[in-house]
């Protein structure tokens, strides 16, 4: 599930500021839907030995061998 401020559904369907879960159904915060809301989130934990929490693109290769050196070190 991820957090966008703009989404599309299948139908055409404009949403904002709402949770969208991997099958495409959308949530919206609690307070502002129906019984599809989002009472609690957690953001993911940091990449090992720094305070990344996501990487994406060019960059996921070296943060993996990062991750990895930092494992083998602890």
């Amino acid at each position: 599930m991820c957090f966008t401020t703009l989404h599309f559904s299948e139908d055409g369907a404009e949403h904002r500021d709402c949770f969208v879960d991997s099958d495409g159904i959308v949530r919206l915060p609690y307070g502002r839907g129906d019984a599809e809301t989002v009472t609690h989130w957690a953001e993911l934990p940091t990449l090992p030995g720094g305070t990344t929490h996501v990487v994406l693109g060019e960059d996921v290769p070296s943060a993996l061998r990062n991750a990895w050196d930092a494992r083998r070190l602890a």
